[in-house]
Protein backbone atom coordinates (compact mmCIF):
# COMPACT_ATOMS: atom_id res chain seq x y z
CA UNK A 1 0.00 0.00 0.00
CA UNK A 2 1.36 3.59 -0.76
CA UNK A 3 1.32 6.43 1.58
CA UNK A 4 -0.87 9.18 1.50
CA UNK A 5 1.41 11.79 0.28
CA UNK A 6 2.92 9.71 -2.25
CA UNK A 7 1.45 11.65 -5.27
CA UNK A 8 1.47 15.32 -3.71
CA UNK A 9 5.78 14.32 -2.96
CA UNK A 10 5.81 12.65 -6.92
CA UNK A 11 3.93 15.51 -8.20
CA UNK A 12 6.82 17.89 -6.21
CA UNK A 13 9.48 16.80 -7.52
CA UNK A 14 8.24 16.38 -10.77
CA UNK A 15 7.49 20.17 -11.05
CA UNK A 16 10.93 20.64 -9.41
CA UNK A 17 13.03 19.02 -12.11
CA UNK A 18 11.08 20.91 -14.84
CA UNK A 19 11.97 24.01 -13.25
CA UNK A 20 15.66 22.96 -12.82
CA UNK A 21 15.62 21.61 -16.55
CA UNK A 22 13.96 25.16 -17.89
CA UNK A 23 16.44 27.25 -16.16
CA UNK A 24 19.32 24.87 -16.97
CA UNK A 25 18.05 25.59 -20.60
CA UNK A 26 17.39 29.03 -20.79
CA UNK A 27 18.87 30.68 -17.86
CA UNK A 28 22.55 29.94 -19.49
CA UNK A 29 21.95 30.81 -22.60
CA UNK A 30 23.52 33.78 -23.86
CA UNK A 31 22.18 37.15 -24.63
CA UNK A 32 21.55 38.08 -28.23
CA UNK A 33 21.32 41.56 -27.33
CA UNK A 34 25.08 41.58 -26.90
CA UNK A 35 28.13 42.11 -28.75
CA UNK A 36 31.77 40.77 -27.79
CA UNK A 37 33.75 44.08 -28.43
CA UNK A 38 37.26 41.53 -28.25
CA UNK A 39 38.70 41.70 -31.91
CA UNK A 40 41.56 40.48 -33.77
CA UNK A 41 44.13 42.62 -35.13
CA UNK A 42 42.33 45.26 -36.58
CA UNK A 43 43.28 45.63 -40.87
CA UNK A 44 44.92 48.93 -41.34
CA UNK A 45 43.53 49.20 -44.82
CA UNK A 46 40.07 48.80 -43.66
CA UNK A 47 40.60 51.00 -40.43
CA UNK A 48 41.87 53.62 -42.74
CA UNK A 49 38.70 53.75 -45.34
CA UNK A 50 36.57 53.66 -42.37
CA UNK A 51 39.15 56.90 -41.24
CA UNK A 52 39.33 58.72 -44.36
CA UNK A 53 35.37 58.22 -44.71
CA UNK A 54 34.91 59.79 -41.57
CA UNK A 55 36.70 62.58 -42.14
CA UNK A 56 34.68 63.47 -44.67
CA UNK A 57 31.23 62.79 -43.59
CA UNK A 58 32.02 64.34 -40.18
CA UNK A 59 29.90 67.60 -40.41
CA UNK A 60 27.12 65.89 -42.16
CA UNK A 61 23.94 65.92 -40.34
CA UNK A 62 21.42 63.43 -39.78
CA UNK A 63 18.56 63.87 -42.23
CA UNK A 64 16.18 60.52 -42.82
CA UNK A 65 16.55 59.50 -46.47
CA UNK A 66 19.48 62.03 -47.11
CA UNK A 67 22.46 60.56 -48.72
CA UNK A 68 24.48 63.31 -49.38
CA UNK A 69 27.00 65.37 -47.32
CA UNK A 70 24.13 67.84 -46.99
CA UNK A 71 22.50 65.18 -44.71
CA UNK A 72 22.31 61.42 -44.52
CA UNK A 73 20.59 59.21 -42.15
CA UNK A 74 22.14 56.13 -41.02
CA UNK A 75 22.05 53.66 -43.59
CA UNK A 76 22.76 56.30 -46.67
CA UNK A 77 26.15 56.57 -44.53
CA UNK A 78 26.92 52.90 -44.87
CA UNK A 79 25.49 52.72 -48.82
CA UNK A 80 28.21 55.79 -49.27
CA UNK A 81 30.96 53.65 -47.75
CA UNK A 82 30.38 50.57 -49.33
CA UNK A 83 30.02 52.21 -53.09
CA UNK A 84 32.90 54.92 -51.92
CA UNK A 85 35.45 52.81 -50.41
CA UNK A 86 34.87 49.39 -51.65
CA UNK A 87 33.19 49.53 -54.60
CA UNK A 88 29.83 47.53 -53.57
CA UNK A 89 26.03 48.52 -53.79
CA UNK A 90 24.01 48.06 -51.39
CA UNK A 91 20.41 48.43 -51.06
CA UNK A 92 19.52 51.63 -49.24
CA UNK A 93 17.52 50.69 -46.01
CA UNK A 94 18.73 49.33 -42.96
CA UNK A 95 16.20 46.13 -43.03
CA UNK A 96 17.55 45.13 -46.29
CA UNK A 97 21.36 45.55 -45.13
CA UNK A 98 20.17 43.34 -42.15
CA UNK A 99 19.59 40.43 -45.09
CA UNK A 100 23.24 40.73 -46.57
CA UNK A 101 26.43 39.03 -45.37
CA UNK A 102 26.58 36.37 -42.32
CA UNK A 103 26.15 36.81 -38.73
CA UNK A 104 29.05 37.24 -36.66
CA UNK A 105 30.02 37.38 -32.96
CA UNK A 106 33.39 38.99 -33.10
CA UNK A 107 33.21 42.20 -35.45
CA UNK A 108 35.80 43.19 -37.20
CA UNK A 109 36.55 46.96 -39.31
CA UNK A 110 34.39 46.86 -41.82
CA UNK A 111 31.24 44.74 -40.31
CA UNK A 112 27.85 46.12 -40.20
CA UNK A 113 26.35 46.56 -36.39
CA UNK A 114 22.34 46.66 -36.26
CA UNK A 115 20.50 48.17 -33.35
CA UNK A 116 16.73 47.98 -32.89
CA UNK A 117 15.89 51.07 -31.88
CA UNK A 118 12.42 51.53 -32.49
CA UNK A 119 13.06 54.74 -34.68
CA UNK A 120 12.20 55.12 -38.09
CA UNK A 121 9.86 52.90 -40.53
CA UNK A 122 11.77 49.70 -39.99
CA UNK A 123 12.94 50.56 -36.37
CA UNK A 124 16.72 49.36 -36.99
CA UNK A 125 19.74 51.60 -37.03
CA UNK A 126 22.82 50.85 -38.53
CA UNK A 127 26.62 51.68 -38.21
CA UNK A 128 30.23 50.24 -39.48
CA UNK A 129 32.07 49.01 -37.19
CA UNK A 130 35.57 50.70 -36.55
CA UNK A 131 37.64 49.18 -33.92
CA UNK A 132 37.73 48.48 -30.20
CA UNK A 133 33.85 48.42 -29.58
CA UNK A 134 33.61 52.10 -31.56
CA UNK A 135 31.51 52.28 -34.87
CA UNK A 136 30.80 55.14 -37.64
CA UNK A 137 26.81 55.93 -37.58
CA UNK A 138 24.76 58.86 -38.29
CA UNK A 139 23.40 60.08 -35.11
CA UNK A 140 19.91 61.56 -34.79
CA UNK A 141 20.93 64.30 -32.78
CA UNK A 142 24.91 64.57 -33.72
CA UNK A 143 24.92 63.22 -36.92
CA UNK A 144 27.89 60.99 -38.24
CA UNK A 145 30.05 60.41 -35.08
CA UNK A 146 31.66 57.66 -33.89
CA UNK A 147 29.76 56.13 -30.92
CA UNK A 148 30.85 52.93 -28.55
CA UNK A 149 28.78 49.98 -28.07
CA UNK A 150 29.68 49.93 -24.78
CA UNK A 151 27.39 52.65 -24.14
CA UNK A 152 23.96 51.76 -22.13
CA UNK A 153 21.70 53.08 -25.14
CA UNK A 154 23.78 50.71 -27.68
CA UNK A 155 23.99 47.88 -25.44
CA UNK A 156 20.51 47.99 -24.68
CA UNK A 157 19.28 48.22 -28.64
CA UNK A 158 22.25 46.09 -29.91
CA UNK A 159 20.54 43.51 -32.31
CA UNK A 160 23.65 41.76 -34.56
CA UNK A 161 26.79 42.31 -36.67
CA UNK A 162 26.86 41.15 -39.65
CA UNK A 163 30.04 40.66 -42.25
CA UNK A 164 29.65 41.60 -45.63
CA UNK A 165 33.15 41.59 -46.54
CA UNK A 166 35.80 38.56 -46.96
CA UNK A 167 39.03 40.30 -45.73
Amino acid sequence: MLPNNFFSVKKRFLITTLLFSLFMLFGCSTSQGQVSTKTTKPDPQMLAKIESHYKKWQKTPYRFGGTTLSGSDCSGLVVNFFKNKLSKTLPRSASAQAQLGYKVTQPKAGDLVFFKTGRSQSGLHVGIYYADGKFLHASTSKGVIYSSLNEDYWKKHYWMTRRLTDG
